[in-house]
């Protein structure tokens, strides 16, 4: 689409979503390889935040999956490689996400040695492939979205995760992604909120995520 062709959308918000996917799933890993056998409660604690991160994963790549995909392909030609390899990456993601599916529970359930090391080792398949992904998509799919998108298109990322995520998780998920963003950074993810929000925010949210956090990477 000619037009389109000289948009410029702003994606770094999305550069700044990836650091708290990156982050975490490293986190993760390391968190529960910690774990003392039958220690069920610290157990629990970290297979409660991995469903926060699951959700959070979930949605935000179902979002591109039924968003960003379909606009992204009916514009573009050459490059249109680019968006099938992200949608096949994503599902190589899903599998790693169905497979730890069944690893947190069976872990959580006695905090096993064993089930550890097995979730400890699925984690790790799901970090890798996770990384190649949010790394080649920054590379080559933001650019890509940078040009053909809207600032509709793209807002509706937004609108998505936010329509499919208890306001609870939001708050946690909100935490995640502020932890490593700079001062400008955190000023702009911010200022993109209404007013009432950001004020449920600096009053609920960041205590809430202060406690929330201290009690998942408590040594």
């Amino acid at each position: 689409m000619k037009g389109q062709e000289q948009m410029t959308v702003n994606t770094q918000d999305m550069e700044i979503v990836h650091r708290a996917f990156r982050r975490e799933s490293r986190l993760l890993k390391e968190l529960v390889a910690a774990v003392a056998p039958g220690d069920t409660a610290r157990a629990k604690v970290i297979a409660d935040h991995f469903r926060d991160y699951r959700l959070g994963l979930k949605n935000h790549h179902e979002g591109e999956d039924e968003l960003l995909w379909p606009p992204l392909l009916s514009r573009v030609d050459l490059e249109a490689d680019i968006v099938l390899r992200m949608e096949a990456q994503h599902e190589r993601i899903a599998a790693t996400l169905t497979r730890l599916d069944a690893a947190v529970p069976a872990w959580e359930a006695t905090a096993g040695a064993a089930e550890r090391d097995t979730l400890v080792a699925v984690l790790a398949d799901h970090q890798a492939v996770l990384l190649e992904h949010l790394d080649d998509e920054e590379t080559t799919l933001l650019p890509l979205a940078a040009k053909h998108c809207t600032d509709e298109e793209w807002a509706s990322l937004g609108d998505h995760m936010l329509a499919n995520t208890p306001k609870l998780t939001m708050l946690t998920l909100f935490g995640l992604v502020l932890e490593d963003a700079n001062p400008a950074e955190r000023a702009t993810l911010l200022s993109a909120l209404p007013a009432p929000v950001r004020g449920i925010w600096h009053l609920v949210g960041r205590p809430r995520y202060a406690r929330h956090i201290r009690r998942v990477r408590a040594a």
